[in-house]
């Protein structure tokens, strides 16, 4: 078992051969972060990791020492992981080491989405129970170590075993004391559109993080950041990742005090919380994982690739190929018929398209965002057969069929509106606030969950589809809940978000057929939460083939290409006005799960061909841009280029995009990653690109694994003209043997 505890010296070790993390009760009983790193021997004391922790062995000093789950009011002046208010009004409290349980495995959370084990021996949990006799509180902090990759998943569950009713102020998933402040900070922030733009700051004295109060992860913000030594790079050096399971408001933050240590923490924004703990009841976390790398940023990246992809998502998706799709939004809007979506999803068959998704503006009477939003049945002036005739016409041209629904949403204009307007959220006495529109329901509130839940298993039932995009197109305003008592309102934005994943979870179990891919106006709930449910996520609203570099660069420092909805759409592109080859736009969207949004009946004959090609071609590497291990080999940068690499077992592919155009430019080694260097390797260019013969001169041909990540490729040089903004690379490299 890969978690070790010397009873003499009370010194917890979780271990692998990636990672060490090491825990220690200290003379106070209060429970100190002793190590956080690279693997340490097992089954040996450390008694100067442990001195470390606590300042001083026999008198710690609160103020600095290295806390496992610091508490309020004792002496330590940092952030507390937790607040807890009693019944007389106080906020104090002192929890101690009380017991500890080893096992096998790792357990679920009730209602909230986490990371699970499927064989026997591929995790280990310590279960390490806190006490504090005052109030009666018991703290059960949960460590879930995985055997074959450098990552600890983190939670904590609260239990008043008083007799009084106790309420939470605060209650973080994750707090880590490091001894230094010596990292820089890396997040991902941005906007609609502008989603995943990478942020990198030092770490100087006082509070750094994100967070978000909106009801959802939000565009803005990502629950997720990153430490990584000054020196660290893609391809070397030291990095720590967290990130939070969880769609609502979070916190992710680094506080460094006067002696330069840090403390990392993540979980529900306790700006927008509170919770009320009756005598015998508990209050579990949400998860967050803790991962490490001491071989730079692109191992840390897989580390939360191979996580996600395999220990969080479920179902018959997890490992499944997504199919290539259209979706018809940016081709039509609101403007459809039946005829003319059947005469899309003809074209879109001859292209080799494997699944037509019908977007907004199928329900209700809805031919503009105004109105219709909880009235799920067909809009029969548009569907004269409905929502069954329409997919079983789609089907029967042999393409899967796919369906746009908003559940969480509802229109002034609507009948459910008429029939529930007290569903809606709002504040007593206060007007709502209108956004897009349209108003949020009250997921808090069982009934409304029970409501949606009946009326959308009613349509995917009556109609052969296999696909959802669970859109959410607003954040939350006035928040309140008629459901729940005065003293329970800090609780409505956390019981929002637990009836929301109480609808995904009963429409994925009774359609487990069915790819489910989260939207929310683009990347505005882009989450490990939702990727519980969801395998799939549209991650921007932004279809520009340039912006989705530079987006989808951010996405990869933790989620996998294989969720990524990458789509090519028309030109000028309906966000930036931008015309771009189709060649381009399609190499940045094959890095991800292929799709297409536009009117394939305005394309030419020439560009139907093209389209044809490179559908063929995605199939032909499909599996390895879904699912093979990604590397950033050059970072977005606006004015040059950037370039990434997917590898399986067998092959690897390397995209090279160039950007603006630059007249007598250095050329450029693009050195690959993750290869053998003692295997011999075919080096191909993709025919389609686009590109000059010249280039295989260069770049083709039989080459060894090391010359290729030592020396590279050499790319974009005076020898070879390639005049033009936005011109790519496809390389396709596959092992033929020994060198």
């Amino acid at each position: 078992m890969p978690i070790s505890f010397d009873q003499e010296n009370k010194e917890f070790h979780l271990y692998n051969s990636s990672l060490s993390y090491i825990i220690k009760v200290l003379c106070t009983g209060s429970v100190g972060q002793a190590y956080c790193g690279a693997p340490l021997a097992p089954y040996r004391f450390h008694p100067f990791l442990a001195a470390a922790a606590s300042g001083d062995a026999f008198q710690p000093d609160k103020s600095t020492t290295r806390f496992e789950y610091p508490a309020f009011g004792t002496g330590d002046y940092r952030t507390p992981a937790f607040v807890l208010q009693l019944p007389d009004g106080s906020t104090v409290t002192e929890p101690v080491y009380h017991s500890h349980a080893l096992y096998a495995g790792k357990p679920a959370i009730p209602g909230l989405p986490a990371l699970y084990a499927e064989r026997t021996g591929e995790a280990d949990t310590l279960e390490l129970t806190l006490s504090d006799a005052p109030s009666g509180l018991r703290i059960i902090l949960y460590y879930t170590i995985f055997a074959d990759l450098p990552a600890i998943a983190r939670r904590s569950r609260f239990a008043n075993e008083g007799n009084e009713p106790l309420f939470l102020r605060k209650a973080m998933s994750l707090s880590l004391d490091l001894p230094d402040s010596d990292w820089r900070m890396i997040s991902v922030a941005g906007a609609w559109a502008r989603e995943f733009q990478i942020i990198e700051s030092p770490l100087v004295f006082g509070f750094h993080g994100v967070k978000s109060c909106k009801g959802n992860s939000g565009h803005q913000q990502n629950p997720f950041l990153l430490l990584k030594r000054p020196t660290a790079g893609d391809c070397s050096g030291e990095a720590l990742g967290f990130s939070l399971l969880y769609s609502g408001n979070f916190t992710a933050a680094v506080e460094v005090d006067s002696c330069s240590s840090s403390r990392v923490q993540l979980g529900v924004n306790d700006e927008t919380f509170s919770w009320k703990l009756e005598k015998g009841a508990s209050f579990d976390t949400p998860e967050a994982v803790l991962a490490y790398s001491r071989n730079g940023l692109n191992h840390l990246s897989q580390v939360f690739h191979s996580l996600y992809q395999s220990r969080l998502v479920r179902g018959m998706w997890r490992d499944k190929e997504r199919p290539v799709l259209l979706n018809n939004w940016e081709g039509t809007y609101f403007n459809f018929t039946e005829r003319k979506l059947l005469d899309m999803a003809a074209v879109a068959k001859e292209l080799g398209i494997e699944l037509f998704v019908l977007d907004d503006g199928w329900f209700g009477r809805r031919d503009s965002d105004t109105s219709s939003l909880g009235d799920w049945f067909a809009d029969t002036r548009k569907l004269p057969s409905g929502i069954a005739g329409l997919a079983e016409k789609i089907t029967a041209l042999g393409l899967q069929f796919g369906l746009w629904i908003e559940p969480e949403m509802i229109s002034k204009k609507s009948r459910l509106f008429e029939q529930h307007p007290d569903w809606a959220v709002g504040a007593p006495g206060r007007s709502r606030t209108e956004q897009r529109h349209q108003y949020v329901l009250d997921m808090s509130r069982r009934e409304i969950v029970d409501y949606i839940f009946t009326v959308i298993a009613k349509v995917i039932a009556s109609a052969p589809i296999s696909y959802i995009k669970w859109d959410m197109n607003r954040s939350i305003t006035e928040p309140f809940s008629l459901g729940l008592a005065p003293d329970r309102q800090g609780e409505f934005f956390h019981r929002y978000m637990l009836g929301v994943y109480n609808l995904y979870e009963r429409l994925t179990k009774a359609f487990p057929h069915i790819l489910f891919e989260s939207c929310a106006s683009g990347g505005g709930r882009f989450d490990p939460g939702m990727l519980a449910f969801a395998p799939q996520a549209w991650l921007s609203d932004n279809t520009d083939a340039v912006e989705r570099l530079r987006i989808q660069s951010g996405a990869s420092l933790v989620y996998p290409q294989s969720s990524w909805g990458s789509h090519v759409s028309a030109v000028p592109n309906h966000q930036t006005g931008r015309k771009i080859a189709l060649s381009f736009r399609a190499m940045a969207a094959f890095f991800g799960a292929l799709g297409f949004e536009l009117d394939p009946t305005e394309l030419s004959p020439e560009e139907k061909q093209q389209i044809m090609t490179y559908i063929a071609f995605y199939k032909a590497h499909r599996k390895t841009f879904q699912y093979g291990r990604f590397f950033r080999l050059a970072s977005p940068d606006p004015a040059f280029y950037t370039a990434w690499q997917v590898s399986s077992e067998e092959e690897s592919v390397a995209g090279f995009y160039k950007l603006l155009a630059q007249p007598n430019r250095p050329p450029v080694r693009l050195r690959l990653a993750g290869l053998d260097p003692e295997l011999l390797y075919s080096v191909s260019l993709w025919e389609e690109g686009g590109f000059e013969a010249n280039d295989k001169t260069y770049n083709c041909g039989l080459r060894g694994g090391d010359e290729l990540m030592y020396a590279g490729l050499l790319l974009d040089t005076t020898y070879v003209t390639k005049r033009g903004d936005f011109f790519g690379e496809l390389f396709i490299i596959k092992k033929t043997g020994a060198q």
